[in-house]
């Protein structure tokens, strides 16, 4: 029954009917999966309309194709996007631990970690030249990765 999706277009928000014909869903379904998924809250506006993010459109893929596709059960897939999202929380702690670390560097001592590592790993000529100019491009990536949630 694998049915072949339209690209979702780049829009910041989307209606519950431009998200059932991107998902291959009826609206009344969406309703459905908002109670049964936890994961799955839409912005609610006006008259208690709905409008749905990019990332819920791709879980709503995701939970689509459990459901449908993969032949799960409602709470065997709720089960699972759990799994996802424990999985994607791990994976996003495991980059914050690498982060932290790197608030701990003296980014004034730079010249000493360079030569350290200069035998074993080439300078790049594209990215940052030193390890503070790293440590700040990290940290920087690090402020948008915590504003998205």
């Amino acid at each position: 029954m694998e049915k072949i999706l339209p690209s979702i277009p780049a829009k910041r928000y989307f209606t519950i009917g431009e998200v059932g014909d991107l998902c291959g869903v009826k609206p009344h379904v969406l309703r459905y999966w908002e109670q049964e998924f936890t994961q799955l809250r839409p912005m609610k506006r006006r008259g208690n309309r709905r409008y749905y993010q990019h990332h819920e459109v791709l879980m709503i893929r995701r939970i689509r194709d459990l459901l449908y596709d993969q032949g799960f059960t409602i709470s065997g897939a709720r089960n699972k996007m759990q799994e996802l999202m424990d999985h994607e929380r791990d994976k996003k702690r495991n980059g914050e631990v690498l982060l932290d670390g790197l608030e701990n560097l003296d980014p004034q001592d730079d010249t000493s970690a360079q030569s350290a590592h200069a035998d074993t790993h080439p300078v790049s000529t594209t990215g940052p030249q030193t390890w503070g100019q790293f440590r700040q491009e990290l940290l920087s990536i690090r402020a948008l990765l915590d504003t998205e949630d």
